[in-house]
C-alpha cells in the first residue's frame, strides 16, 4: 500500500501501476494532510487488519552487507515490534532511543532536546497484529501529529519491542531535505559505477527472488535498452539466460 498526498497520487499510480510487473500486488492511498507517519495505521487499517506489517518510510534509504537478512529475520517475527537504528552527529532532529546495561531499549523519545543516545530510529518498522489497534489509542502530540515514536513507546511500555543497531558497516540517508537527496543520489551513483552493480532495482530483486521470468525481465529492459539501467537489465538476463560453466 503507497500512502502519499492527494496530488501525488496518480502520479506514483502511473510511474508503478499494479505491481504485477514485478510480482507485486500494489494499492494507493492518500494522506490528506501530513499529521504524522502513526497516521499510516488509520489510513491502512482495512488493508493491514490485524496482521504483521512493515512500514518504510518513502525518502528513506539504507544501505549494508545483511541487510537483507536482517529484514527477513524481522519480517518473521509475529508478536512485537522490530525497529532499527543508526547512530547519528544530530540526534536532536530523530526519534532517539537509548539502551540499558543489557543492551535492550530502555527509552524512546521524539526530538529530544536532551537526548539520552545517538542512536536515531529509521524510517523502517516491523510491527505485529496490534498496529493498527495500538495506533488508533494515540493522541495528536503538541505537534500536531500521531507520533510513529508514541506508537513504538506502546511497545516498548509493554516489553515487546526489538531494537536492531545497524552499525559501521551501514549507511542510512534520510533524504528529506535536497541536500540529503542529492547525498544520497551520489551515494548510489558512486556504489554502483565502481561495483557495477545495481542498488535497490525493482526488476533485479524480482527476477533474483523468482518472482518475474528472464522474458519479463527482457521486457522490462528492452524500452530502456539506451540507458545505462537498461543496459544492466540485460546483462543481467543474458547472464541469467547463458549455460553454466
Amino acid at each position: 500500500l503507497i500512502i502519499t498526498t492527494p496530488h501525488d497520487l496518480d502520479s506514483f499510480r502511473h510511474l508503478l501501476g499494479d505491481g504485477s510487473g514485478w510480482g507485486l500486488s500494489i494499492s494507493y492511498a492518500a494522506q490528506p494532510s501530513p499529521d504524522g507517519l502513526a497516521q499510516a495505521f488509520h489510513i491502512g487499517a482495512d488493508f493491514v487488519g490485524d496482521n504483521p506489517s512493515c512500514l518504510a518510510l518513502g525518502d528513506n534509504l539504507t544501505y549494508g552487507h545483511g541487510l537483507s537478512q536482517a529484514l527477513a529475520k524481522a519480517g518473521r517475527t509475529t508478536a512485537g515490534a522490530t525497529v532499527f537504528a543508526h547512530r547519528v552527529e544530530d540526534p536532536q532532529r530523530y526519534g532517539i532511543v537509548a539502551f540499558g546495561p543489557d543492551g535492550r531499549a530502555s527509552s524512546i523519545e521524539e526530538k529530544p532536546q536532551a537526548p539520552k543516545s545517538h542512536w536515531a530510529v529509521i524510517g523502517l518498522y516491523f510491527y505485529d497484529g496490534t498496529a493498527v489497534e495500538r495506533a488508533r489509542l494515540i493522541k495528536k502530540s503538541a505537534r500536531g501529529e500521531y507520533e510513529i515514536t508514541d506508537l513504538n513507546a506502546s511497545y516498548l511500555r509493554d516489553g515487546a519491542l526489538q531494537v536492531e543497531r545497524l552499525g559501521r558497516g551501514f549507511a542510512w540517508f534520510d533524504a528529506g531535505t535536497h541536500a540529503s537527496l542529492l547525498e544520497a543520489g551520489e551515494f548510489v551513483r558512486i556504489l554502483q559505477t565502481r561495483q557495477g552493480q545495481l542498488i535497490a532495482s525493482p526488476e533485479e530483486i524480482a527476477f533474483t527472488l523468482g518472482w518475474i521470468s528472464t522474458d519479463d525481465l527482457i521486457r522490462h529492459a528492452e524500452p530502456l535498452e539506451q540507458t545505462d539501467y537498461g543496459k544492466a537489465l540485460m546483462l543481467l538476463a543474458s547472464e541469467a539466460a547463458a549455460p553454466a560453466k
